[in-house]
């Protein structure tokens, strides 16, 4: 039985392990998690990796889902161009559902117009967009600011997961 549906968005050069660490362990943890992009079959990652979409973002209202996830590679700067991500990703937020990022993707929640006042970590390569953006940026491994979540590279994704399951309250 699923806890619910947490939406993946994936686009092209998304970094590989941000997507399938994330995914496998919200689906250990009992979530549907679907990959969704901007209209294409599938893409691959920085490193290769394939990924199939399970749909394009417009298919998962947000009001069937628990949550939405940017990770980073390249993919954050394809689709924080994208109108229907940036509304899907506002409408997450507005509801109080979990938003998770981590790397490049505060850029989408940046596009999105969602993190001025808010406390969160990134690379350190977007740090920058992060406070220009009207957010505060922190160097942790996990930060967690009410119902977003934020980390800074591969290497934080244990903390990442943690603090995501513990927002969801599945900890």
């Amino acid at each position: 039985m699923s806890r619910g549906t947490i939406l993946m968005l994936c686009g092209p050069d998304y970094e590989d392990l941000e997507v399938w660490y994330p995914k496998l362990r919200l689906e250990e943890a009992g979530y549907r998690v679907p990959l969704a992009g901007m209209g294409e079959a599938g893409y691959r990652g920085k490193h290769g990796y394939p990924a199939t979409m399970d749909g394009h973002v417009r298919d998962f209202p947000a009001d069937r889902l628990a949550g939405i996830i940017a990770p980073g590679g390249w993919a954050p700067d394809k689709l924080r161009r994208d109108p229907e991500v940036l509304a899907r990703v506002r409408e997450v937020h507005a509801a109080g559902k979990l938003v998770g990022t981590i790397c490049h993707g505060p850029w989408i929640l940046i596009s999105a117009g969602i993190v001025r006042g808010r406390t969160l970590t990134s690379t350190v390569g977007i740090r920058d967009d992060v406070v220009n953006a009207g957010a505060t940026w922190v160097d942790e491994p996990c930060c967690v600011d009410g119902h977003l979540v934020s980390a800074r590279v591969p290497k934080d994704l244990p903390a990442f997961a943690q603090g995501m399951l513990r927002v969801l309250g599945a900890t």
